[in-house]
């Protein structure tokens, strides 16, 4: 007898990459937005920069969409009833967040402080459930790589 799907389950179904409406039933709709105007943003901010990549990681992890050209840029995953984005800072990029420290929202700081630094940076994973969630990747992401 399969499990019911709990909050933040990953889509793991191998088969094939999600399309849209996977993600969106998975999610659900209000994170489907939230998504959906995430994606959007990076399009007009950035135009043909990167070509969104699907990866499988395995039955634990899932799958999420990454935005990369030579080093990563952030990573969707969807989660079930949730959507979160990943943003990798390196040391440019914490230099830039700690001297702004004091700018940026308390759960931001809170999240980024609490987030474990490994070799290729600080791994900091927002999940996104309001515009202002959003626009904080959205400044996350502007910090790391100016728009086009």
């Amino acid at each position: 007898m399969e499990q019911p799907h709990q909050i933040g389950d990953r889509i793991t179904d191998r088969s094939a990459p999600p399309d849209d409406g996977t993600v969106r039933d998975w999610i659900g709709q209000r994170a489907f937005k939230h998504w959906a105007e995430l994606r959007n943003w990076i399009e007009a901010y950035y135009p043909s920069v990167f070509e969104p990549d699907w990866l499988y990681g395995g039955k634990k992890r899932g799958w999420s969409l990454r935005y990369k050209r030579t080093k990563a840029f952030c990573t969707f995953i969807p989660e079930y009833k949730r959507f979160s984005a990943v943003v990798v800072l390196g040391k440019a990029e914490r230099e830039k967040f700690e001297e702004r420290r004091y700018v940026w929202r308390p759960q931001l700081v809170k999240l980024y402080d609490e987030a474990k630094t490994y070799i290729d940076g600080k791994w900091l994973t927002v999940a996104i459930s309001s515009a202002d969630d959003r626009h904080d990747v959205t400044k996350l992401l502007t910090m790391k790589r100016p728009p086009q």
